[in-house]
């Protein structure tokens, strides 16, 4: 099992940041399914597709939400996502950490919180999206 964790800067405050992770909207926005949940600890969560479909891709459980600093979840089969949001100044630090991670998605999940994180802040910072959606910027994939 491995541990990857991503960090950025981004200029906002960790209530819009926390705001941002925890709205269906914003998350449809920057990441490309809505995260769903009232986010409560011991709720259930889902990343839904926002093509009208319900399908949840990922389903877990909030184990930790600590406004506007903390929020953890269970994130598929057994592994933990966790935003680590810090504020600094007049920016915010955020830490996201994916543990318990099977070796052979580690590349992936690598990737794939770079580019949300990536969108995450350009969203936040210009108010719109990066042109390509977090799952087509993998140069491995394109």
């Amino acid at each position: 099992m491995a541990t990857f964790e991503h960090v950025t800067f981004i200029r906002a405050t960790p209530e819009r940041v926390w705001d941002a992770l925890t709205s269906e909207q914003q998350t449809a926005d920057f990441w490309g399914h809505s995260n769903v949940s009232d986010w409560q600890v011991g709720s259930r969560w889902e990343h839904r597709r926002i093509d009208g479909s319900g399908v949840a891709d990922v389903e877990g459980e909030v184990t930790e939400a600590q406004r506007p600093t903390r929020l953890a979840m269970t994130f598929g089969e057994g592994t933990v996502a966790a935003f680590d949001i810090e504020g600094f100044h007049d920016i915010v630090r955020l830490v996201i950490t994916h543990t318990d991670l099977p070796e052979d998605q580690y590349d992936n999940a690598a990737h794939g919180w770079a580019s949300v994180a990536a969108n995450l802040k350009t969203l936040l910072e210009t108010g719109r999206t990066l042109p390509q959606p977090p799952w087509k910027m993998n140069p491995r994939r394109s």
